[in-house]
């Protein structure tokens, strides 16, 4: 049977269904003397989309035809050296775009209207003695989107319901009645109320949102990250909320996961949720019929439903 080399952890149910057709070998079970033995065999790696599928890796497997992500980031793949020997990679996009706009869009009502702190206080016995201290009103105010492909313009149209004035920022011009658009991400920090970062992560997004953008953003102004940990200073974020110069947080993504900072635990201005931007049942089952596809296209030797393209 064909050989898959899988090097993160996937869904369960997706491996199972890979391997009854393909021998599947877990990377991390495997030694250096293992690796070597089957190295000619691999022609497909199966990678999640925090995997890390370096170039030693990558140089290590003569026969390696195709990079399979499940998932849309794919910024741990060394695109430059699979590229530069021909070995296509596949992403899982479009499929999780609503998923992770919702949970921008929970995220910064949670963090807005202190829902997590409000349930906190009850169950301290709180209520019993006192009110809970008004929160930040959404609808009407200022929406500012680090980004805007996919993910930021499904963002976009989920705050037009709470007639958020909407702004972004992103590398290419953004020509639209309905979202102005910021060339200087700092002047779009300075005239928002949350800045919900939606980039894709790579070198030119590496901790974009800094401390001069958390100053932007000022003491009463909210950051909602559901991009890559990697495009925040995460040391910067944790400085501007002790300090109390950020007004919130909410973060679905880390820059170092799954390992959190613990001054960002027990506050009721930051809420954390483990990455599950894409977790929810159908969308998890979506995105593993694609990568089996995908690589079913590979063997059968069609076109590939999603390949990134090269750079």
């Amino acid at each position: 049977m064909p050989v898959i080399l899988r090097v993160d952890k996937v869904p369960p149910s997706l491996a199972e269904e890979l391997a009854r057709d393909h021998t599947l070998y877990e990377y991390s079970e495997l030694s250096a003397e293992d690796l070597q033995t089957i190295a000619g065999e691999i022609q497909v790696i199966l990678a999640s989309g925090e995997s890390k599928v370096e170039s030693s890796l990558i140089e290590q497997l003569p026969e390696l035809k195709l990079i399979a992500v499940f998932g849309v980031g794919y910024d741990g793949v060394d695109i430059h050296a699979a590229f530069s020997r021909n070995i296509q990679v596949t992403n899982t996009p479009d499929i999780l775009t609503d998923d992770v706009a919702d949970l921008g869009i929970a995220l910064m009502l949670n963090v807005s209207r202190r829902i997590n702190g409000a349930q906190k206080f009850i169950e301290r016995g709180g209520w019993l003695s006192g009110t809970y201290p008004p929160s930040t009103k959404v609808s009407g105010g200022r929406l500012g989107i680090v980004g805007f492909g996919r993910i930021g313009r499904a963002v976009a149209r989920r705050a037009q319901g709470f007639a958020m004035r909407i702004a972004c920022f992103d590398r290419n011009p953004v020509n639209s009645s309905e979202v102005t658009y910021y060339a200087d991400l700092l002047e779009l920090a300075k005239n928002s109320d949350v800045l919900m970062v939606c980039a894709s992560a790579g070198k030119e997004s590496q901790k974009l949102i800094n401390r001069e953008v958390l100053a932007a953003l000022g003491a009463n102004g909210i950051l909602i990250n559901i991009a890559r940990g990697s495009v925040v200073d995460e040391e910067a974020l944790v400085e501007a909320i002790t300090q109390g110069t950020l007004g919130g947080a909410g973060l679905d993504v880390f820059a170092n996961e799954p390992h959190i900072p613990s001054a960002l635990f027990n506050r009721d201005e930051v809420v954390i949720t483990p990455h599950i931007g894409s977790a929810t049942r159908a969308t998890r089952a979506a995105m593993a019929k694609l990568v089996i596809d995908n690589i079913t296209a590979f063997y059968a030797g069609e076109a590939l439903l999603t390949p990134v393209p090269p750079r």
